[in-house]
Formats: structure tokens, sequence, C-alpha cells
């Protein structure tokens, strides 16, 4: 005897590996009409410099179906930060650096800690925190997906299989 008897519909899962990534980047456009879909990059400025996050971009622009990218940026000063944003200009999406260590979310942190909400922590949780924030006051997103930058075999289709389960309006 099993441990585990399910009653009731069985769930299908899709198989998203074998479908070329055309055919999920054609529906999700058309998901995308309904459902603004945004994408947030969590990143050190240290990955801007290395192999993988300049393939990324390579890649993102080739995305039809997202309407915005959210990029939190760490670990950086002024003139790094304004090297991040030459290096996703070229991203046609409405695309926002958060540049959390700018005074301006630094002085964010000091009024949400005058508020007993700013304990939060330095790093990749606290990054996300603040994107996925500025995504929801953004209201140009109803989908959101997340990945890391330092990803070396990447290809839009990773973010198609990605998004394609959260976006499906009938998934």
């Amino acid at each position: 005897m099993s441990d585990f008897h399910q009653n009731g519909v069985i769930t299908d899962f899709h198989n998203l590996t074998r479908r070329p990534v055309e055919a999920l980047e054609q529906e999700l456009s058309q998901f995308a009409k309904r459902r603004p879909m945004g994408l947030i990059l969590p990143s050190l400025f240290s990955e801007l410099e290395g192999p993988a996050l300049s393939a990324i971009a390579d890649e993102l622009v080739k995305v039809p179906y997202l309407n915005e990218i959210v990029i939190g940026l760490d670990r950086a000063d002024r003139e790094q930060f304004l090297y991040a944003r030459e290096f996703f200009s070229r991203l046609p999406q409405h695309t926002r650096i958060l540049w959390n260590d700018g005074p301006r979310l630094r002085e964010l942190d000091a009024e949400l800690e005058s508020h007993g909400l700013g304990a939060l922590e330095p790093g990749k949780g606290r990054n996300v925190w603040y994107c996925a924030g500025y995504v929801l006051a953004s209201g140009r997103s109803s989908v959101v997906g997340l990945h890391d930058c330092d990803i070396l075999t990447y290809d839009r289709s990773l973010l198609a299989r990605l998004m394609y389960p959260v976006a499906h309006p009938r998934f």
C-alpha cells in the first residue's frame, strides 16, 4: 500500500522543454496583452564585469513579451552606477535600476528604520525586497519573474520556461 493516495483530478505537467522557444514566446506575447510581464534581476556590480550578465542582456534584447525589467544594483559607487545605466541602456523594455547603495535608497532605508521597518541586512534578499516593492508600486507588471545574473549558459528559453506556467491564464 502506498503512503500517498489522491482522489480527483491528477495534475498534468506540460513539457516545456520540447517546445521551441519561438512558440512559447508567441503565446507569452499574447498573454502579456492582458497580464503585462516583468523581470527582476538582483545584481552585484561585479557581475557587470563578468561574462554572464552581458550574455544575459544580449538575450533579453530579443524577448518580445517583457514589459519591464528592474535591476537591483548592489555594491556600486556613483561611477559604477553610471556604468550600469550605460550597460543596460541596450534593453528595449522599460528598464529601471535601483541603486541600492545610492543616496535615494539610503534615505529610504533611514525612513523605514525610523518606523521600525528597516532591519533588512544588505544582500540579495534585501535587493529583491526593494525590487519587488518597486514592481508592485509601478503597477506595470502583473506577472513577475526573477533570476540570477551569473548564469553562464543563459538563453532566452530559460526565461520563457520560467514565465510560461505563471503567465498562462489557465494555470
